[in-house]
């Protein structure tokens, strides 16, 4: 069993930077691959970041490539993600996951924490 709980949402103006932090509990953290998702209202839960266990490989959506990055400190059992240049389009409630690498494909796992909203205003 995996505790996930994210934090560090809020309301930003557009441009601006927040830094989402998952501390997660339970099971070996530096076992998992981990990764970001978020959702919109009244749309998909989309990926965003994934990070492997080693910090060897990232990757990230289209949509906030060279403006995110997700790092993790397996020692404190946390991962990050440092959004910068944000957009309004950026809206929405980030989770983490648990989860691995297939091939090039994060493929999530069983355990996600509860959110956490991010509001990027114009």
């Amino acid at each position: 069993q995996v505790q996930l709980v994210e934090s560090g949402g809020g309301l930003v103006q557009a441009g601006g930077s927040l830094r989402l932090s998952c501390a997660a509990s339970g099971r070996t953290f530096s076992s998992y691959a981990m990764g970001w998702f978020r959702q919109a209202p009244a749309k998909e839960r989309e990926f965003v970041a994934a990070i492997s266990w080693s910090r060897l490989r990232s990757y990230y959506a289209d949509s906030v490539k060279g403006r995110f990055t997700v790092s993790r400190d397996n020692a404190k059992n946390t991962v990050y993600l440092q959004m910068n240049s944000l957009k309004p389009e950026d809206t929405a409630v980030y989770y983490c996951n648990t989860g691995l690498f297939r091939n090039s494909d994060y493929v999530p796992g069983d355990y996600w924490g509860q959110g956490t909203q991010v509001t990027v205003s114009s």
